[in-house]
């Protein structure tokens, strides 16, 4: 079942990824965001037995998160707390992906990502101390950023794949998607959180950007639309990667009797 969400979750991003090329180059009727992404498998022919087969993978990567957060993740500095404290926190944002698609098949679409983050920025900063809030979390999108671009470039995230499943050919071949995509995803993840710490700085809650607004703005730099294509073409990359972490991501719970050594 975990190797099932992480497809849901490749999927996902894959969509997400083609989206955004389509805004960058003109053809961008629909928000590249989930919502975005969800509206386009509910509209292919079984969308409703795919978006259900969806949520399922993101329950039970949910519970897979948790359950490493509980009992250590399978490598070896898998009981640490900062190890089981990401768990925790993946669960969680799976949890929240497992309750959009099934409130998105049941019919209840809700706002794009832009205006959700707008929305929850305003009511967070009309409360005492909202703003320093907002400020926070802002600092916590750039710090994870920061991790997942510094991981990426250290290929950290082939500690997390079995060499027992894989051969030296498939290792070659999955490490430059790996790359390229963390690194995608690690500069959105630092944009939304730039966005963020913005609208609370300037107290403007509408200068805050969700995932679509976030993409489009690439498309506002020197670089333009090749700009946002290649952010793009980045996330298109991380879906890849995630249906290849479907194939060789460890998801045994049984710890390694040494670093480096075999029972992972």
């Amino acid at each position: 079942m975990s190797r099932a969400g992480l497809v849901a979750r490749g999927v996902l991003y894959l969509l997400v990824g083609w989206l955004a090329l389509q805004v960058a180059f003109g053809g961008g009727g629909r928000e590249a965001d989930r919502k975005g992404a969800l509206q386009v498998v509910a509209d292919q022919p079984g969308g409703p037995v795919v978006l259900g087969l969806m949520a399922a993978g993101f329950a039970a990567l949910a519970l897979w998160q948790f359950a490493e957060a509980l009992f250590g993740r399978p490598m070896p500095d898998g009981d640490k707390p900062t190890s089981r404290l990401g768990s925790a926190g993946r669960g969680v944002v799976y949890t929240a992906g497992c309750a959009a698609t099934l409130a998105f098949l049941l019919g209840y679409q809700g706002q794009s990502s832009d205006q959700q983050s707008k929305s929850i920025t305003a009511r967070l900063m009309g409360e005492p101390g909202g703003r320093w809030l907002v400020l926070a979390i802002a600092a916590c999108f750039v710090a994870w950023a920061g991790v997942v671009i510094v991981n990426a470039a250290r290929r950290t995230f082939m500690d997390e794949l079995s060499d027992a499943r894989m051969g030296r050919l498939a290792r070659r071949a999955v490490q430059p998607f790996g790359i390229v995509g963390n690194i995608a995803r690690g500069l959105v993840g630092a944009a939304v959180g730039a966005f963020l710490a913005y609208a609370a700085v300037t107290f403007q809650p509408d200068k805050a950007r969700g995932l679509d607004g976030t993409l489009r703005e690439f498309a506002a730099t020197p670089a333009g639309a090749w700009g946002l294509a290649a952010v793009a073409l980045g996330v298109l990359t991380f879906g890849v990667y995630s249906l290849f972490e479907s194939r060789y991501r460890k998801v045994d719970s049984t710890k390694p009797t040494r670093p480096g050594g075999h029972g992972w």
